[in-house]
């Protein structure tokens, strides 16, 4: 397993180590002491999964404290672009994103830190998503930046994608006021 640096501080890529033959193929999909040994000192309390068809986009969610949460996300089967959004006011790169495709076919994953808005846009048809989450689910603290905010420049390269009435409704990312 290989854990690549994104360049924004806490978020992660992960590339395991897969080993395939004639059978089908294996892999590790996490490793508390690997974890450990690159300084992410992990609770996971909450597995979450979801379905979605080519063009969802779901996003750019977050919980606020005392409920946010840290996600280690991959997808299972299909693909989409992944999305994380730096908004910890102190941080050097808040209001910077990264970006990359999680396939059913490279396996990777990424670690998004709490203090993140996360989105991702489907790619293909019955594509599951799977959340390893570092706290609990609380309605209460949910929150949701505008998927399409100019300020934040998000290349999505597709029109008209399917969105919930949340995500329709996103916080414009200027007038957002982060508690991180």
């Amino acid at each position: 397993m290989e854990l690549v640096n994104t360049g924004i501080e806490g978020l992660w890529v992960i590339k395991p180590k897969v080993f395939a033959d004639n059978r089908g193929y294996f892999l590790e999909s996490y490793n508390k002491n690997l974890f450990e040994s690159n300084g992410l000192n992990l609770q996971f309390v909450q597995d979450n999964q979801s379905l979605s068809h080519t063009g969802v986009l779901r996003g750019l969610h977050f919980q606020n404290p005392p409920f946010a949460q840290g996600k280690l996300v991959r997808v299972i089967t299909g693909a989409v672009f992944d999305v994380a959004v730096d908004i910890r006011k102190n941080s050097p790169t808040y209001g910077n994103f990264f970006g990359t495709e999680l396939t059913e076919e490279n396996k990777w994953m990424m670690y998004i830190p709490e203090g993140f808005a996360h989105g991702f846009l489907t790619l293909k048809d019955n594509t599951i998503f799977s959340y390893k989450c570092t706290n609990f689910y609380n309605k209460n603290s949910e929150d949701c930046i505008k998927w399409n905010d100019d300020s934040i420049g998000i290349k999505w390269n597709f029109e008209n994608p399917i969105l919930s009435e949340k995500d329709l409704n996103g916080k414009p990312f200027k007038t957002f006021k982060s508690e991180f």
